[in-house]
């Protein structure tokens, strides 16, 4: 069974280092925002879906300690934690989308007491945890439908368990066909400059007993081109109303390689990853991450010093290049401004809150 990423227990966060893996499978107790934001900064907690959970269990660790008789500072620190963990990853839209969630709870409960609202948002934040665990399986089902028996998958970034509470997103649909027996082989992208793929994608797929292969980033056209390709499955971060994707930086190359190659480029992401404020794709707000991150991965100079560094966290996949989009409530083809809303009831209708 896949690993679980991100778990409540009592009054602490548990999680996953992912900055240990591959070489060390350790668990953190995690009891104070501030250590938290530092933590999905660091990537410590990454993939959109988890990075939401992790936000609601947040706001847990915001409140939790707050005097009960205070309701109006109650709800002042409600929105400080709220503001400060959303300041954390600003691509991501499922850590707003959560962080507003449990806002709205205890906003449409405003007359109740302190206490009650605190239980309030436990149960909302345990069941934001829930969701992702039935989301990503329901994705996973609607995926694998589109793979034979014998697929040879290329993905890109961590998609797994790692990235969701416990299951993934574009590697939940490998997990969810090797669990309905279809033998199918993955390409991983090593996914510079941190190597998720390498790290995390690689150790995830094998603990799983699925077949795996590691590339360069670089390889992928070369792979392509020899016809060793049927499909690529990647995740998202923000899609845009329009179909538009942001996910981790060289998704686009992936994308073009595969319009290139006449291979279907997939996008697979639970609703909640979709954000309807936004019409396109040059809206998505793209994190900036640390020149040491290129010029010094992993504790070792590979670069001049003073040299100039642009490091993209993220790119934008335009709609015309995607395939089909991969969610809970099924696979969505273009149109997809107008397809995307058709679903929206639907997810509504499955998820009521």
């Amino acid at each position: 069974m896949p690993v679980t990423t991100i778990e409540w227990e009592n009054d602490h966060i548990r999680m996953i280092d992912q900055t240990r893996l591959p070489l060390e499978l350790v668990h953190l107790k995690i009891d104070k925002v501030e250590v938290l934001a530092e933590a999905i900064k660091s990537l410590r907690v990454r993939g959109a879906p988890a990075i939401g959970v992790a936000g609601a269990f947040g706001i847990l660790l915001g409140i939790q300690n707050h005097a009960d008789e205070d309701r109006e500072g109650f709800f002042k620190l409600l929105e400080e934690t709220a503001i400060y963990l959303n300041a954390t990853r600003p691509t991501a839209v499922n850590l707003s989308w959560a962080l507003n969630r449990m806002q709205a709870v205890a906003n449409s409960n405003a007359g109740q007491d302190v206490p009650s609202l605190k239980q309030m948002l436990r149960n909302e934040a345990l069941e934001i945890w829930e969701e992702d665990r039935r989301t990503c399986r329901a994705l996973g089902q609607h995926g694998q439908a589109l793979l034979e028996d014998g697929s040879r998958i290329l993905t890109h970034c961590n998609t797994g368990a790692l990235a969701t509470a416990d299951y993934g997103t574009a590697i939940g649909v490998v997990f969810a066909a090797n669990e309905a027996g279809k033998k199918v082989h993955v390409y991983a992208d090593e996914t510079r400059p941190l190597l998720q793929g390498a790290r995390l994608n690689v150790w995830e797929l094998m603990n799983e007993g699925i077949d795996v292969t590691l590339i360069c980033d670089n390889t992928a056209a070369a792979v392509m081109q020899k016809g060793e390709i049927d499909c690529c499955i990647v995740g998202a971060d923000r899609i845009a109303a329009n179909g538009d994707t942001a996910n981790k930086i060289g998704t686009y190359n992936v994308a073009v390689l595969a319009e290139k190659h006449n291979i279907p480029f997939y996008i697979a992401a639970p609703y909640s990853t979709i954000d309807f404020n936004i019409t396109g794709g040059d809206q998505i707000p793209i994190e900036q991450r640390a020149p040491e991150e290129v010029t010094e991965g992993f504790g070792r100079r590979t670069a001049p010093p003073n040299t100039k560094v642009y490091s993209p966290a993220f790119d934008v996949t335009p709609n015309d290049l995607i395939t089909a989009i991969i969610t809970e409530a099924g696979v969505i083809y273009p149109p997809f401004e107008a397809n995307l809303r058709a679903r929206t009831s639907q997810t509504k209708s499955q998820n009521p809150r």
